[in-house]
């Protein structure tokens, strides 16, 4: 069993121990562990499955580190400064940073409480105003060919790239924070009221956002390859020769071009969140065209207008069922918060920017890193994920040669394959582990509430058990075969009908909502991906369960009732 002292090391990956001031923080800089850390609660952060590339450590500097104590900084929180991180081999582990002394939680709350009716009132314009300086920026970096920059303009356009991606993620989490305050005020007045926590977020469904949007999309592109007759050139062609397979006639041309339209609007998104060593669609279409090759064998497409008005009527019922349990004086509160926070709906944001932040940040960076690869002639096209970034930055400002750099990136490609392996093993928590958690971003995000802390005590205990209980995020009953999936670029080994078990889920999963019978997940609170998405498309889905992951196996016969919370094996794999 791993633990925090087989961690505790100086250097990040082979041949690089970052420098003093290597990246600037608010409060506390990411690095890797110490013994001072033992005193302190960590948990594996379920986004980053595959472990981060030394490039990729860009996140966890300016996304995780940086964003989330600017953020926590400026509203502020009363009792956080935001998050910090160590890593442990490639994979993140993060804990909160908490505030302790009485008088500056006080002061620190009076200053929140001035700060957010004002945000709430104008969220809708604050939204719109950061979209449009997002887009301002990703045009500006979109428009340069990069292999016609000079090797100066280059340069200058790699510091601009991560300058952008700072600053997404100030945007991401200046959004956040006032959002999860307002809702959990909320949910505090609904507990008051008596209501059961698991309705609170119904009260929030039912809202259309830009990943869902983009889900429509993907099925229109489904219905055109039938109309257009392409069924079995998508059955019988593998998704790296289908473009060349298509480009034979006239209906696949046709369908090409859509394509094209379609990855022009939609296709600026990675598999996963943030990470500059994964490729958008527009640089690989496979999963796009994987994706349209299961939804062509499925009968029937998903009805996304019938999800989306059962998951309205649902809210609309719930809500109509709490204010006939009310008084008047009650009802006049809970309509007062149910306003506000419907206007500033958490669950909508968590979706929709995603689109505009999460799944594209990290590409002009990648841009770049790529196009320096190709001109310094390295021997995979992606040597560069394995740079650092002050040495990317040295090689493009020509103060350092890549000559040397060689051996030291091929050590580092298997430093990363050897912790990728590993993650089933990682620890799910290191440190000072408390007996439960009071953070409230930790439960409603991240799910680590007390049944997730028993489960994985159980586990690290010896205990096996055929039921798993954990938080009922979407309800209905599913029945079927478990596909255990580890991360988004394995979600091609997932078969309409099964039942997707998982570590947890993010934005680039989504799409799989509309063929799966249910989800399960490890990880993720009421207000994560999986559970938000899960209300969205009617899909019975329980997350939290904390080891799930370890405990079902690729073809066992599974049920998940959603209502519950509840996750049985009835019949395992021999």
């Amino acid at each position: 069993m791993l633990s925090i002292e087989d961690f505790i090391t100086d250097e990040w990956y082979p041949g690089f121990s970052p420098s003093f001031g290597h990246s600037p923080y608010i409060v506390e800089p990411f690095r890797s562990f110490t013994a001072a850390d033992k005193d302190r609660f960590w948990f594996l952060d379920f986004h980053w499955a595959r472990g981060l590339t030394p490039l990729g450590m860009i996140w966890n500097e300016d996304g995780y580190s940086w964003g989330t104590q600017w953020a926590a900084e400026q509203m502020p929180l009363p009792t956080g400064r935001g998050m910090t991180q160590r890593i442990a081999g490639t994979h993140t582990y993060a804990a909160v940073i908490g505030v302790r002394n009485k008088r500056e939680i006080a002061a620190r709350d009076k200053r929140m409480r001035a700060y957010l009716p004002g945000f709430l009132d104008r969220f809708d314009l604050i939204w719109r105003q950061r979209c449009s300086e997002i887009e301002i920026g990703w045009q500006s970096l979109l428009s340069r060919d990069v292999s016609a920059l000079s090797d100066d303009e280059l340069a200058m356009m790699l510091v601009e790239a991560r300058t952008y991606y700072r600053r997404l993620f100030e945007i991401h989490f200046e959004m956040m924070y006032p959002l999860l305050s307002n809702y959990l005020g909320f949910r505090g007045v609904c507990r008051e009221l008596g209501f059961e926590m698991g309705t609170v977020a119904k009260f929030l469904q039912g809202y259309e956002t830009k990943i869902s949007e983009t889900d429509r999309a993907l099925w229109q592109l489904a219905a055109d390859a039938r109309s257009a007759g392409l069924e079995m050139s998508f059955a019988t062609t593998s998704s790296g020769q289908l473009a060349a397979e298509l480009e034979r006639n006239e209906p696949g041309r046709g369908w090409l071009r859509k394509l094209t339209g379609f990855l022009d609007v939609y296709g600026y998104r990675t598999a996963g969140t943030a990470d500059v060593a994964l490729p958008s669609w527009v640089e690989d279409p496979t999963p796009v065209l994987s994706t349209i090759a299961e939804f062509l064998r499925e009968e029937r497409p998903h009805d996304f207008d019938g999800a989306h008005a059962a998951a309205v009527e649902e809210r609309e019922a719930a809500i109509d069922e709490a204010r006939g349990s009310l008084t008047r004086r009650e009802q006049q509160v809970f309509d007062a918060g149910l306003i506000s926070v419907q206007h500033a709906n958490f669950p909508w944001w968590q979706d929709d920017h995603n689109y505009y932040i999460d799944l594209r940040a990290s590409l002009p960076v990648r841009w770049v890193a790529l196009e320096l690869a190709e001109r310094l002639g390295t021997d995979r096209y992606d040597d560069t994920m394995f740079l650092f970034w002050p040495e990317l930055l040295g090689l493009a400002e020509r103060q350092r040669s890549y000559y040397g750099m060689r051996k030291i990136v091929e050590a580092r490609r298997q430093y990363f394959d050897h912790w990728h392996a590993l993650r089933a093993e990682m620890p799910r928590m290191l440190g000072a582990v408390p007996e439960a958690i009071d953070d409230p971003l930790l439960i409603e995000i991240y799910g680590l509430d007390r049944g997730y802390m028993e489960a994985v005590r159980a586990e690290a205990a010896g205990v096996r058990v055929s039921t798993l209980h954990g938080l009922p995020a979407a309800r209905g009953v599913a029945r079927g075969r478990a596909r255990v999936i580890r991360e988004a670029g394995d979600l091609d080994q997932l078969n309409a009908g099964e039942i997707l078990v998982c570590e947890s889920t993010s934005a680039s999963w989504t799409l799989v909502f509309s063929r799966i019978a249910g989800c399960v997940c490890d990880s993720g609170g009421t207000l994560s991906h999986a559970a938000i998405v899960g209300r969205e498309y009617g899909v019975p889905t329980v997350t939290a369960c904390g080891v799930a992951t370890s405990t079902i196996r690729d073809g066992d016969e599974i049920q998940v009732d959603g209502a519950s919370g509840t996750v049985t094996i009835l019949q395992g794999v021999p």
